[in-house]
């Protein structure tokens, strides 16, 4: 011990002095920090503004580098929560892949919900370029289309607010768990549904997102469990002092005074000793709440921005949008950021706030407050696009409007948008092939299709409008009655009434309008059966029959005409004369002996002479009821009739047909009209298709003009397209149609509409939709309104709700009904009309003509031409 003590007392003498001089160290350097606080707080700022420029430079790099990419969900994307979840693991996942370099306010994904009027929602996804494989291939499968998309520029406005929204409530607590249906979604698109591009309106809705780091969370969960700790202490000292003063006001009642007197005789008393509950035990699950787990915790950072040209109308956006996010406020909700003070909200769109906003904006940098902590089961309404479920606007760009005498239009009807504003809207013609309208009689389908057919007239179209019942003619007539119409514009009018009526003419086996003989033979004969209902089963020899006569009417009808004799041509009468009139018959038959087909004479030679009579008579009484009446008579018997369908198409006229009527003489007339039609349509392939002019023919009462030609109206709206030539067809109930027609209807309508009617007739329309809308829905509308769905740019659009159009509305500056007088003789003279007796007297007369030029052509024939066959008597 002694060895040791001389070596210890230096020591601890040199290490004696050594303290004063620290703590005088300590001393003197905050001396220097109080007198030169300055120099150290402008040396840490000059550190932090150095650091903040380095990051932010770094930052905007790796911004360069990010890239976009646009989601388009399909008509029937419905997702599941399991897949939106998905979608929401590959979006907090993808946020990290930056360079090892980047920030972390760089390290984010943004969804972008933009809505400028010419879409209801635009959904984009924007995040590192190095997240691009991941983000593309989508748990929604085919469902959505994932594409590139290119940058957005906006164009300035006028007038512009800024918010950025924070989390309010309890600080642990969830935002509504909103259901799938309908769509999460739906408020935000009500919000912008109504947005005006003319006023350049826009409105941008982002959401960011990104995982945040493992010691920002254990920060967070420290100070909510202080926080807990500290309102479990306050509580306890809430209730110790209630205690306290509880037991304090029970001493000084009478009651406790006098039981302390009577106590304090038998040797009681005292005071009582009260005892505060201990604070209880903090449950971390409880005071953490929604950030107790690691799994699938995001930090997000939502910001917004409206514009407008028009003053007060970006502020009423952003009220719109703020109240559309009150649908997700549960235990937590979505509250703008800032303070009001009076009429100012100091905010994003003021100093100090307003800088970092538009850099945040500008660059996607995420910097989220500190309470914006979420689960990402909480933004399942968010990840996706809109669904099924979501009610979209029909916008401007969706269906376009309609300009009067633009040719590239098709009228449609009315919309009401979601503003209350009216607009006539419209369909491309090019698209609009063909178009079926149902519903009860009396809703509003002829007076949509004329108005259609009106507009397309002035605008320059050719149509044709095929009315049984004649109503529509005198509808129209103001509103065509211009001058520069007057020459387009055609009537045949088999309603006559009375003798001094005017009727026009047409032989459907004339062949002086350039037709091809065995077109025609073969449109003649099949509208007869079509019409009769003959088929090669039911009534084969009918058929063989008529079409031998027809062959060789058409043939004398040829030779008609290269004689330059075109009204000496042979009409559908007088097949009568060709089966039963023995020198009628040999003068034809010899007249064209060299121009009908070879197995065409050898049936005349062979098989004929073993017809008994009674064979023709199927055959002659359609032709006999045809005879009888006068109009059809003086309509279908003259050589040369006027009525030319193909001219008319290829002139761009506009003619109305009016049959007259549903009987069955009415029927044959429909008939031979339809094929005719159907044989036109199809000679066309002898032009072009660049100079095919488009036509459409419009049919009233389908079920009348079906019953009458069923396999020709289903040929039309299966063939037409070709030949640029589009049916529009109006029925009462698609039940009652033929299934042929009834199923070419559906499968190619660009168009499809329904008026009020009973739930079982709209159903199979209804059907067509996915029952959205129901036949309930479709059964209650009003009078003149429509669901319809419609096609532009290659994309159906629609169910959408449509009123239809009123003529004295839409077209009031088109009416002239002081000119309708002369129209209508204008269009009776371009249908080359003659009185009803001159047309019988020439019907009449018209046999004996064709007789004359049989027997004078017989006179100019060779020799060997000329001999009579054998077997024709």
């Amino acid at each position: 011990m002694d060895r040791t003590a001389p070596c210890l007392i230096p020591a601890a003498a040199a290490l004696s002095p050594s303290v004063p001089g620290l703590v005088t160290g300590f001393v003197h350097a905050a001396g220097w920090l109080i007198a030169w606080w300055w120099v150290a707080a402008l040396a840490v700022l000059a550190g932090w503004a150095l650091w903040e420029s380095v990051v932010r430079r770094l930052a905007r790099k790796a911004s360069a580098e990010r890239m976009a990419l646009e989601l388009s969900p399909s008509r029937h994307f419905d997702p599941g929560l399991e897949e939106i979840f998905r979608r929401g693991v590959q979006l907090a996942r993808a946020s990290t892949s930056m360079p090892w370099w980047a920030p972390r306010r760089t390290k984010s994904v943004q969804i972008r919900l933009r809505a400028d009027g010419s879409t209801p929602l635009r959904y984009r996804i924007e995040g590192p370029a190095g997240g691009e494989r991941l983000l593309s291939i989508t748990p929604f499968g085919q469902a959505v289309t994932v594409h590139r998309a290119r940058p957005l520029t906006d164009a300035p406005r006028r007038h512009v607010v800024r918010a950025e929204f924070v989390l309010r409530g309890k600080p642990t607590a969830a935002l509504r768990e909103v259901p799938l249906a309908p769509d999460p979604l739906q408020p935000l698109i009500d919000a912008v549904c109504d947005l005006r591009p003319e006023l350049g309106d826009l409105a941008e809705i982002r959401l960011d997102i990104q995982r945040a780091p493992k010691w920002a969370l254990r920060a967070r969960r420290m100070h909510l469990m202080a926080a807990a700790r500290r309102a479990e202490r306050r509580e306890a000292q809430r209730s110790a002092r209630w205690l306290r003063q509880d037991a304090g006001g029970l001493e000084d009642s009478f009651a406790w005074q006098l039981q302390q007197l009577m106590s304090a005789t038998r040797g009681g008393g005292g005071r009582r000793l009260v005892m505060p509950a201990p604070p209880r035990r903090i449950d971390p699950q409880e005071a953490l709440g929604k950030l107790a787990g690691d799994d699938h915790l995001v930090r997000v950072q939502l910001l917004v921005m409206c514009a407008s040209h028009i003053e007060g109308r970006a502020q009423a956006r952003l009220a719109q949008i703020q109240a559309a996010l009150d649908v997700f406020g549960g235990g937590a909700r979505w509250a703008m950021r800032g303070l009001r003070v009076g009429p100012w909200r100091l905010g994003a769109d003021r100093w100090p706030s307003r800088a970092g906003f538009e850099r945040r904006w500008r660059l996607a940098h995420c910097q989220p407050p500190r309470a914006n902590w979420v689960r990402l089961e909480e933004l399942t309404g968010l990840l996706k696009p809109p669904t099924v479920h979501c009610r979209l606007p029909l916008l401007a760009r969706d269906l376009p409007t309609f300009a009067f005498a633009d040719p590239q239009l098709l009228l449609q009807g009315i919309h009401r948008g979601p503003d209350g504003r009216s607009r006539l809207v419209a369909t491309y013609a090019a698209e609009t092939l063909f178009e079926v309208a149902v519903g009860k009689s009396g809703g509003g389908k002829t007076e949509r299709a004329l108005a259609q057919a009106i507009g397309w007239a002035h605008a320059g179209g050719g149509l044709m409008f095929v009315d049984p019942h004649r109503d529509s003619w005198p509808r129209a007539l103001p509103f065509l009655a211009h001058d520069a119409l007057a020459q387009r514009i055609a009537l045949i009018d088999l309603n006559a009434i009375g003798p001094s009526s005017e009727v026009s003419s047409w032989n459907p086996i004339g062949m002086h309008q350039g037709q091809q003989a065995h077109e025609v033979v073969e449109a003649t004969a099949d509208a007869c059966a079509s019409a009769l209902g003959w088929d090669d089963a039911s009534a084969p020899r009918a058929l063989t029959i008529l079409t031998a006569a027809l062959s060789v009417l058409v043939a004398v009808n040829e030779a008609a005409c290269r004689a330059g004799r075109p009204e000496d041509q042979a009409t559908l009468f007088h097949i009568r004369a060709l089966l039963t009139d023995p020198a009628f018959r040999t003068a034809a038959l010899t007249a064209v002996e060299s121009q009908v087909a070879e197995e065409t004479s050898a049936w005349w030679q062979t098989v004929f002479p073993t017809l008994p009579a009674d064979a023709f008579a199927v055959v002659l009484n359609p032709i006999a009821r045809l005879a009888a009446h006068p109009v059809t008579r003086a309509f279908l018997g003259q050589g040369a009739g006027v009525y030319d369908i193909r001219a008319a198409m290829d002139s761009q006229m506009v003619v109305w047909v009016c049959p007259g009527g549903n009987g069955p003489t009415d029927r044959l007339i429909t008939a031979l009209l339809a094929r005719d039609l159907l044989r036109a349509v199809r000679s066309r392939r002898d032009t072009p298709e660049h100079r095919r002019m488009p036509f459409r023919p419009y049919f009233d009462e389908l079920i009348t003009l079906t019953g009458a030609a069923p396999e020709t109206i289903a040929s039309m709206f299966e063939d037409f397209r070709k030949y640029k030539v589009h049916v529009h067809g109006m029925t009462q109930l698609l039940g009652r149609l033929p299934q042929a027609v009834r199923l070419s209807l559906l499968q190619n309508a660009s168009t499809l509409a329904s008026t009020a009617g009973s739930q079982s007739a709209v159903q199979p329309v209804t059907a067509e939709w996915g029952e959205d809308p129901g036949p309930h829905l479709v059964a209650a509308l009003d009078r003149f309104e429509h669901y319809m769905s419609l096609t532009v740019r290659g994309r159906r659009i629609g169910p959408v709700k449509i009123t239809g159009p009123h003529l004295e509305e839409v077209f009031a500056d088109y009416a002239r009904p002081r000119h309708t007088a002369a129209l209508q003789r204008s269009a009776q003279d371009l249908a080359g009309t003659a009185p009803l007796p001159d047309l019988l007297a020439r019907a009449s007369g018209q046999l004996a003509r064709v007789e004359r030029f049989l027997s004078e052509h017989a006179t100019t024939l060779p020799p060997t031409e000329g001999r009579r066959p054998k077997g024709y008597q």
